[in-house]
């Protein structure tokens, strides 16, 4: 389990991302590139990082399903994931 802190930081990224998306895109259309640099640095895509939806691990994410793959496991062991199944051979 990921750090509560890391979790609501990387929550508050994807807020501030979702806020300045629109208009990150018209500075970048428009070339105003001092415009850009006014805007928070957490409003950029690229400072978000993917996590499991439920346990906030940062690796391992299985970006299909949203999970870390350890938490796939356990999903997939209980028969909550339709169509997935453990194999063995």
């Amino acid at each position: 389990m990921a750090k509560k802190s890391l979790q609501s930081r990387e929550r508050n990224r994807l807020k501030l991302y979702q806020k300045y998306a629109e208009k990150r895109n018209q500075l970048k259309k428009s070339g105003n590139y001092e415009g850009l640099q006014k805007l928070p640095r957490n409003s950029s895509r690229v400072r978000l990082h993917n996590r499991c939806e439920f346990t906030g691990r940062p690796k391992g994410y299985m970006r299909l399903f949203g999970v870390s793959r350890i938490f796939f496991r356990e999903l997939v062991n209980m028969g909550l994931i339709p169509g997935i199944k453990k194999s063995s051979w």
